[in-house]
């Protein structure tokens, strides 16, 4: 008898549901939420495993991999879908969770979600730990900023450089208010340091892999976003088509269609966030920083000059995906002019 496993994970346990063919419980447990308890588990049930489905999520990849080498068929199931599936229940449970992703594993009525590799969850704890470090030290400058503006004292524009300078030229006349902010600058001085250190090493592992490299021949394309393209992809195989990267990134309209009415509206913002904002930094780059003119930067001031500016550089952080995929793909650097660039799907 084939038996189809629904699980529902959470950070301590996972509630299991084992549905047969014909949609009847066949099992239900609470187990601990690491892959030995779950392989564990599942080898003491009655039936053969036909798949074995969870949402998305944190620890998802994880137990992904042990399942996936243990020999069960593993499928990630994509949240919203599950989550707008799931909502109907009149009481939320996480058995009945369970027991619903059981049964849209069962009816395949679910959006697969690829699972990275490990090299590729590497360079993204790498990204993420380099972006928490600037998201801190953004707090700590906005904080000081916010302290001495209550005195009257603005810190306007200054280098990086030069902040920490400023700050102490502002406080010299007032000893609370030096003291104040002398511990948050010893800190930011160490933040620093540490986020240095670490854009170095991404620079590092952006400039020794190939594929990094190929990338940043686009202008804007830096090691930071490069990296963001390749962690997040994994495998450029895995689209259809090159311009599917748009949508999966939540860079393409939003639209609304019912009836006599048909709304476009702002970008979807789906899928991933990082890479959605790698894309936008480097189109912002390209149309402001990159003096040398290219095919796409040609196109988007044409487009610029039509729309605006803003959604100029959001349509051409799309099309930048898509040609940055397609190089990838095709195993090309790339091209400023585009009559030779017939490797670029048209956006």
């Amino acid at each position: 008898m084939e038996i189809f496993i629904g699980l529902d994970v959470s950070l301590a346990s996972t509630s299991v549901c084992a549905l047969g063919a014909d949609g009847n419980i066949v099992n239900e447990a609470k187990v601990s939420s690491d892959p030995e308890s779950l392989i564990e588990h599942l080898r003491g049930l009655t039936g053969s495993v036909a798949a074995v489905g969870l949402e998305a999520g944190p620890q998802s990849q994880w137990l992904h991999k042990g399942l996936s080498e243990a020999g069960y068929e593993t499928v990630l199931m994509e949240t919203k879908r599950v989550k707008s599936a799931l909502k109907s229940a009149p009481v939320k449970t996480d058995r009945r969770d369970a027991e619903g992703i059981a049964h849209l594993l069962r009816m395949s009525w679910f959006q697969p979600v690829h699972c990275k590799s490990v090299a590729s969850q590497e360079k993204r704890a790498l990204l993420t730990s380099r972006s928490a470090l600037v998201e801190g030290l953004t707090r700590l400058e906005l904080s000081v900023r916010g302290i001495l503006r209550n005195f009257g004292l603005k810190l306007g524009r200054v280098s990086k450089g030069d902040w920490e300078e400023r700050v102490r030229e502002l406080t010299s006349d007032n000893a609370m208010l030096s003291d104040v902010v002398a511990p948050i600058l010893r800190l930011r001085a160490q933040m620093r340091n540490e986020l240095a250190m670490m854009t170095k090493r991404v620079r590092s592992l952006a400039l020794s892999d190939a594929t990094c490299r190929q990338l940043m021949t686009m202008p804007g394309v830096g090691p930071v976003t490069a990296l963001t393209f390749v962690a997040a992809v994994d495998d450029p195989a895995r689209f259809r088509s090159a311009r599917d990267i748009g949508a999966w990134a939540g860079l393409t309209p939003k639209r609304s269609q019912s009836g006599e009415r048909d709304v476009s509206g702002e970008i979807t913002r789906a899928g991933d966030v990082a890479l959605r904002t790698a894309l936008f930094q480097a189109a912002t780059s390209m149309m402001n920083g990159t003096r040398k003119m290219n095919w796409l930067k040609a196109w988007a001031l044409r487009l610029a000059a039509r729309r605006g500016k803003k959604r100029a550089t959001t349509a051409l952080a799309r099309r930048m995906g898509v040609v940055l995929l397609r190089m990838w793909r095709d195993g090309t650097e790339f091209r400023f002019t585009r009559e030779p660039a017939t490797a670029a799907d048209p956006a």
